[in-house]
């Protein structure tokens, strides 16, 4: 949520900023700087009607004592009364218009943010490794996968329906090792605490980090007497573990990661990208949170995009890296890093990671807050989250990049320890 102050002291410089995220967003500001007005014309009245109440009180106190007669103060008393509960319910109603309203906005991009409209206009940072050179055609791992025996799409169709797949052998121990293997190295070289968190989220956590109101149709709701969804991505538990909290300053960075299954509806989504494992309904995830004081969180959006890229790092996948236009942003994100794998079924490089610093912004919609020293005033955290990485993704990845003439799938060597030292996967 943006700073409302902002909105009514700097107008004009927000308008223009949030020009750069999307259209229609002129509108709302101009509702909202008109409901701030509202607001500031009813405080006066209200307040006040709350003193001459307050003072009429005592008069009526003294009154009593004195033996004087109260009637003609208790019926301007009732005025008083009758205006506070107008101008109370007035004020009331103009503050939630303006809440519903502050919570359709998104974040104001970074300075150092592209401006642009799409995919097409985000610009490439840094890469990292060589795509692989074939002698023969490679294929995807749509194709490899149940070649291999490791990936069953028809049985996944069969038990929940489409965009939903079934791992099996190797595969499916294939992608325990991933988390295992990320798990492992954000919490013991990375810093990060692991976190089990539940896989269930109640509306508050999912309004702190911007899924609701405005996404509400991309995720899965609990059927029957529960006010629950299915958490989209962990950041949403990761980033509401302190919710309404005050954090000592001296602590701060907070990591934490961890790995959950997570579930969208991917609702609009069409295309190539339903087919495989690309865009499917239910993915494992291994996220990464952080929280950090404001004149720390830019630097730690670099190293936490860097943690996600150690992760292709060791596992030999060539990527990019690049930083998102202010229009292809998430909601919440003040700026975005994606790292975008080598496929060479696709011959393209595809997102695996996302890391974004999302300023105060989930955290003022959470009201998490700090004391610098431990002490004093208090202030918004800044918080970030990257994946690292998508599991599935990444699987998908290694099929593709260490696929061999015969068909066979050789197994990265930093995961050969978490497969009970299995090398190569080969067909059945």
């Amino acid at each position: 949520m943006l700073d409302p102050a902002l909105l009514r002291d700097e107008a004009s410089d927000v308008a223009a900023r949030l020009a750069q995220r999307g259209d229609g967003l002129d509108d709302l500001v101009r509702e909202l700087r008109r409901l701030d007005s509202e607001r500031r014309a009813i405080l006066p009245g209200l307040e006040a009607a709350r003193h001459a109440k307050k003072a009429l009180g005592a008069q009526i106190g003294k009154a009593k004592r004195d033996g004087q007669p109260t009637d003609a103060l208790m019926e301007a008393g009732q005025v008083h009364t009758a205006t506070i509960d107008t101008e109370e319910t007035r004020l009331d109603q103009v503050e939630r218009a303006r809440h519903a309203l502050l919570l359709k906005l998104p974040n104001l991009a970074h300075e150092s943010v592209p401006t642009g409209v799409s995919e097409a206009d985000n610009v490439e940072v840094r890469r990292h490794g060589e795509p692989p050179t074939f002698e023969f055609a490679p294929q995807s791992h749509a194709e490899l996968g149940p070649a291999l025996g490791i990936i069953d799409f028809e049985r996944g169709v069969k038990l929940a329906g489409a965009r939903f797949a079934v791992l099996c052998g190797a595969g499916a121990r294939l992608s325990r090792a991933l988390i295992n293997f990320m798990l492992d190295l954000h919490t013991t070289e990375h810093g990060y605490i692991e976190v089990e968190p539940p896989f269930l989220a109640n509306p508050e956590s999912l309004l702190a980090t911007g899924q609701l109101p405005k996404f509400e149709e991309d995720l899965f709701k609990i059927a029957g007497d529960w006010d629950l969804y299915l958490i989209p991505t962990a950041e949403v538990p990761l980033a509401n573990l302190h919710r309404g909290e005050i954090l000592d300053g001296r602590a701060l960075p907070l990591r934490y990661t961890a790995y959950t299954p997570c579930f969208r509806s991917e609702a609009g989504s069409y295309g190539a990208d339903v087919r495989g494992l690309i865009r499917q309904h239910q993915f494992d995830k291994v996220e990464m949170v952080a929280y950090t004081r404001p004149d720390q969180s830019y630097e730690f959006l670099e190293q936490l995009t860097m943690h996600a890229e150690t992760v292709l790092q060791r596992l030999g996948l060539a990527y990019r890296t690049v930083v998102l236009c202010t229009r292809d942003m998430g909601f919440a994100a003040a700026k975005t890093y994606d790292i975008e794998v080598w496929l060479p079924g696709q011959q393209k490089y595809r997102e695996i990671s996302s890391c974004s610093n999302t300023e105060a912004f989930q955290a003022r919609r959470a009201n998490i807050k700090f004391r610098p020293d431990g002490k004093g005033k208090a202030e918004h955290v800044h918080t970030l989250n990257g994946s690292g990485l998508a599991v599935g993704r990444t699987l998908l990845a290694i099929l593709e990049n260490y696929q061999q003439a015969d068909g066979s799938v050789e197994i990265p060597d930093a995961l050969r320890p978490y497969m009970h030292g299995r090398e190569v996967i080969e067909p059945q």
